[in-house]
């Protein structure tokens, strides 16, 4: 989908650049494959903000995407292409030789009245058509990638991304991730083949504060800006930079300070996503 870029008749204009929508069929969603979202605004049960900058917005509500596929051998053909607020990516609606519909996400190059299927078996490798990882060549974009056999795809969901495959070992295959990383996946989960639509998704300029509170995104003040009981970088005469290294208002260093713990999964990557510097 492409950039829609405004003449600037207003400040709010100036800088604005939204996808133009060209591509979308249907402006209204399944009724049946919609339910409602619960907002806490970034509060708890006691009513304070554990996650900050959330809140406001308009109303949507959530599109049941089927990320599994389960419906295996039955050809479905798509209906049309939508928008989905919950997500960068663009989904569309299929329907099943008996009439049931889902909605799944949607890759470039996908037009309405193709046909797509789900298989554990070989399949026609072509966008929308998912199998699993022994069935699909080496070199051909991927998303919606599970990591553990028929628990639903679970990354490679935004939109533009897509995953390669590398290689095949034993049990396993080398799968190049969109950050770069390396990691080994089980033959039999299953992944979707295509990268992902809506390619621009990147290029877009909200163009005003306006428009990311309709978001549901809350304004973010700098640490430098506050008083010195509200951040620890706050305070200091004329406009100072900190005066230290830069940190959350709880002391926890936000550059350079690795926070990630080792988990069970690290096992699977091989190559990590940030390259190692190594020193003599």
């Amino acid at each position: 989908m492409g950039i829609k870029q405004y003449k600037p008749r207003s400040p709010g204009l100036r800088w604005t650049a939204l996808s133009d929508f060209k591509k979308l069929t249907a402006h209204k969603p399944e009724k049946s494959l919609t339910e409602s979202i619960k907002r806490t605004g970034g509060r708890n049960f006691q009513g304070r903000v554990t996650s900050r900058w959330i809140g406001g917005g308009h109303k949507k509500r959530y599109r049941i995407i089927d990320f599994k596929r389960i419906k295996f051998d039955k050809p479905a053909t798509v209906m049309s292409i939508e928008y989905d607020p919950n997500r960068s990516s663009r989904i569309a609606l299929i329907k099943y030789e008996d009439n049931d519909k889902s909605y799944i996400l949607w890759p470039n190059g996908l037009k309405v009245g193709d046909i797509v299927v789900s298989s554990m078996s070989e399949i026609e490798i072509k966008p929308g058509s998912a199998t699993a990882l022994r069935n699909i060549p080496p070199g051909i974009p991927i998303h919606n990638l599970e990591l553990k056999k028929g628990t639903g795809g679970k990354i490679v969901r935004s939109a533009g991304s897509s995953a390669q495959i590398l290689a095949k070992e034993n049990a396993y295959v080398h799968i190049k991730l969109p950050s770069g990383e390396v990691r080994l996946v089980d033959l039999d989960c299953m992944a979707t083949i295509g990268q992902l639509g809506n390619i621009d998704h990147n290029k877009v300029s909200l163009g005003k504060a306006g428009r990311s509170r309709w978001l549901g995104r809350m304004p973010r003040v700098r640490g430098v800006a506050m008083n010195p009981i509200d951040h620890p970088m706050g305070g200091g005469e004329g406009k100072s930079s900190g005066g230290r290294h830069p940190c959350s208002p709880w002391g926890m260093i936000a550059k350079g300070y690795k926070t990630r713990k080792r988990k069970q999964s690290d096992r699977y990557i091989v190559k990590k996503r940030k390259s190692q510097i190594v020193t003599a």
